[in-house]
């Protein structure tokens, strides 16, 4: 690496597979700009990624070459990535700001050559769509506690209960099975001694209680 460049990964990006092939410009359209900004601003170009035939409204999370850039760059220590415009980047602005967003809480920074301050102007426009973002993402927690709530209260309606310990029942039923059948001849308390004489405890090692012996028959 040349001495105090800073070094940098390009990101090409192509949304139509029509676009796609040496005998297309799109991505050498893409290159050349990346390349001439990083010339005239003292960065070096270390790697390239390239997500062919995705469409520029997919989370960045999603895209093969964009997740395989950000591998490289956990284990490079490269934290700089310029594209050839912010719609290469993205091309739907929600997406286009969550994808930054997400870069920067990584540490990394997103340049494009077209517009270089993009991303570091706080716009009204910029402003409102994270505003929005937050919102759904706020709305669409709330719901999902809603509908797990609304399903636990399902099944313990069918059932009789839902969360907590399982029944000894189901994760130890040899233990209900043995405490059934001494129930012909002894008490509750006899029943405890015997499971414990064969070895039988509780999770926590001690002999079990009359109550605990009652409710493995259900009573």
């Amino acid at each position: 690496m040349s001495r105090n460049k800073i070094p940098a990964i390009a990101y090409l990006r192509t949304s139509s597979a029509a676009n796609v092939g040496s005998d297309k410009d799109s991505d050498k359209r893409q290159r050349a700009a990346i390349h001439g900004f990083a010339k005239a601003n003292g960065y070096e170009l270390v790697a390239e990624f390239y997500d062919a035939g995705v469409s520029g409204a997919d989370a960045v999370t999603e895209r093969p070459g964009f997740i395989a850039m950000l591998d490289r760059i956990a284990g490079n220590g490269v934290h700089t990535i310029i594209v050839e415009s912010p719609d290469r980047f993205a091309r739907d602005l929600a997406v286009q700001l969550a994808g930054h967003d997400y870069l920067k809480s990584l540490g990394i920074t997103l340049i494009p050559a077209s517009a270089p301050d993009f991303f570091l102007e706080d716009t009204p426009t910029a402003v409102l769509v994270r505003q929005v973002l937050g919102a759904i993402a706020q709305f669409e927690k709330a719901s999902l506690v809603a509908k797990l709530k609304a399903a636990r209260e399902r099944k313990r309606k069918a059932t009789g209960r839902c969360e907590g310990n399982k029944p000894l029942a189901e994760t130890r039923p040899e233990v209900v099975v043995l405490a059934r059948e001494l129930s012909a001849s002894m008490s509750y308390r006899q029943i405890s001694a015997e499971l414990a004489n064969r070895g039988y405890f509780t999770r926590g090692g001690k002999p079990f209680a009359a109550s605990q012996i009652q409710r493995m028959f259900g009573r």
